[in-house]
């Protein structure tokens, strides 16, 4: 199966070996794995700053970097989500209607393609420790994915699952929520991550990087051991 892949911003510019484990992965699955090198942003910083003009200039170029009929998979359920959900609203009644609706359906995050379309939920990785699960916002609420990534984990040799108090609970990153309401966002970040440690987990893992890295930041302040890991670093983990 040939497919396309979506980098976001942050991962590519702080997280990039996440993106070459989604593509290792992607490609022990039997997948060949394009990546358009002219891709840029999807959009979502300018929307939700309230720039709807300039973001639907960057939204414009991203449906013609991704035309065609290839699936996109991206390891972030953030992006992906604001491209299914919010597309439509920034091109409601315009030309461009019928190429919205067809990305829409063949954009995806990582573990909603595996578990989905390719139907694997084990990859052959192993990490040998304890871990507990964060349900992004996006995820869960804009992609709809709960079972997917705890299935795919469930898989990995070595790898003790458990699951946090409040897990559907915001982290408090939500993009510049995380600036513009500091104190309101590390209160949100030390209660999930006081949650994870409650678990006696090594490593809390989630589908999406701007969440991690948020969490990152109170764990490191903090001194504590708890690693982060995005879902495709596990998942490339043991081979």
């Amino acid at each position: 199966m040939n497919v396309q892949i979506f980098i976001p911003c942050f991962v590519d510019q702080l997280f990039p070996a996440t993106a070459f484990n989604m593509i290792k992965v992607l490609e022990k699955a039997g997948c060949t794995v394009s990546y358009n090198t002219a891709q840029t942003c999807c959009g979502q910083p300018a929307f939700n700053a309230g720039f709807w003009d300039e973001a639907k200039s960057v939204c414009t170029k991203f449906l013609k970097d991704f035309s065609g009929n290839e699936y996109i998979v991206s390891p972030s359920a953030s992006c992906v989500g604001f491209v299914r959900n919010y597309y439509s609203k920034l091109f409601e009644n315009s030309s461009m209607h019928h190429e919205v609706v067809d990305t829409g359906k063949r954009i995806f995050e990582f573990s909603e393609f595996l578990t989905h379309i390719l139907k694997i939920e084990n990859v052959g990785a192993s990490l040998p420790g304890k871990a507990t699960y964060h349900d992004s916002c996006a995820g869960l609420r804009e992609c709809k994915i709960k079972e997917e990534p705890r299935k795919l984990l469930s898989q990995v040799r070595g790898l003790e699952l458990a699951e946090m108090n409040d897990v559907e609970t915001c982290c408090g990153f939500g993009g510049t929520f995380a600036v513009k309401f500091e104190g309101i966002s590390v209160a949100m970040g030390e209660q999930k991550v006081e949650n994870a440690l409650a678990t006696g987990a090594d490593y809390l893992i989630s589908t999406d990087h701007s969440c991690l890295m948020h969490l990152e930041g109170y764990i490191r302040h903090k001194g504590y051991k708890l690693q982060t890991m995005h879902l495709a670093d596990v998942l490339a983990s043991g081979w």
